[in-house]
C-alpha cells in the first residue's frame, strides 16, 4: 500500500487519509498540478492557502524562515504532535501556489499513527494538505465519509487502520509582535 502511495504522489496524485482531527486531502508540496487538483476537488477559493503536515517537525524546517520565533518554539514543544496548526513565516522553498501568495504557511504534526506511517514512507515526508470535504461542508470524520465525499475524485483513500479522527478541528495560531494570535479556536487551548 505505501509503495503505491509514493507512486501516486510522485505522479502528481492526490490522496486522502486520516489525521487526529479530521480526514485530510494531500499531495507533495512540490506538485503544482496536484495542488491545483485539490482546489478543484474541494471547489476551494484560491485565496485560501493549504498547510504543510509531517510526522516530525524537523521535516518542515526547510519550508520555514529561520530562526523560528521563541513563542512558536514553546508551542511546538508543548503541543506537537497534536491538534495545533501554527502559521509561521515561510522560506523560499515553500511555493506560492500552496500559500496563495502569502508570506506565511501553516504547519502541523498530527498525533495519528496511520498518518505518521504515511509520512515516513513518502519522499520528503511532508504533505501539502487541507480537510477532505467540499468547501463549505463538514469534513470527513471516517473512512466511509471520505469515500462518500471525495473518493471518486482522488487517486487513493487510505484506510485508517484503526487510528480514528476525533472530529474536532485543530486550533490555528500565529504571531504578531511576539504575541500569540488565535485565528481559529479548535481542540487545543493555548
Amino acid at each position: 500500500m505505501l509503495e503505491k502511495v509514493n507512486d501516486i504522489l510522485k505522479n502528481d496524485g492526490v490522496i486522502a487519509y486520516v489525521t487526529d482531527t479530521v480526514w485530510g486531502l494531500g499531495c507533495l508540496p512540490s506538485s503544482e498540478k496536484a495542488v491545483k487538483r485539490i482546489y478543484e476537488i474541494k471547489h476551494r477559493d484560491g485565496k485560501k492557502p493549504l498547510i504543510l503536515m509531517s510526522d516530525e517537525f524537523y521535516n518542515l524546517f526547510d519550508y520555514l524562515k529561520q530562526p523560528i520565533e521563541k513563542e512558536a518554539q514553546k508551542l511546538i514543544k508543548k503541543f506537537f504532535p497534536g491538534a495545533l496548526t501554527l502559521v509561521l513565516e515561510k522560506s523560499k522553498k515553500t511555493p506560492d501556489f500552496i500559500t496563495s501568495g502569502l508570506t506565511t504557511v501553516g504547519v502541523r504534526i498530527p498525533d495519528n499513527n496511520t498518518f505518521a506511517q504515511i509520512c515516513r514512507n513518502i519522499e520528503g515526508r511532508v504533505l501539502a494538505t487541507t480537510s477532505a470535504n467540499l468547501s463549505g461542508t463538514p469534513p470527513a470524520l471516517t473512512y466511509d465519509e471520505a469515500i462518500k465525499y471525495i473518493g471518486d475524485k482522488v487517486d487513493l483513500v487510505i484506510p485508517d487502520y484503526g487510528c480514528k479522527a476525533n472530529g474536532i478541528a485543530s486550533t490555528v495560531a500565529g504571531f504578531r509582535n511576539g504575541q500569540t494570535v488565535i485565528f481559529r479556536q479548535g481542540e487545543v487551548v493555548i
